[in-house]
């Protein structure tokens, strides 16, 4: 009975390690709308770039009036 025992023990710890590692994986993505694009965002790559100057780490342009999102981890 030792033997299941240890092994019961080392099987929960593995699975612990293994939704530990998810959720570490799953970082969340905040956006905020951009407050120093001017226009119509045609290109996610001048979005990113005003961002980054805003403090977050990257762009996106989106939805029906092309507005610019930034984007960072929570």
């Amino acid at each position: 009975m030792g033997k299941m025992k240890l092994f019961g023990t080392f099987f929960l710890l593995l699975l612990l390690c293994v939704l530990a590692s998810q959720e570490m994986a799953e970082a969340r993505i905040c956006e905020s709308k951009s407050h120093k694009f001017k226009g119509a965002c045609l290109s996610d790559h001048n979005c990113g770039m005003v961002c980054r100057n805003e403090g977050f780490s990257d762009g996106m342009c989106r939805g029906f009036r092309h507005r610019c999102f930034c984007t960072r981890r929570c």
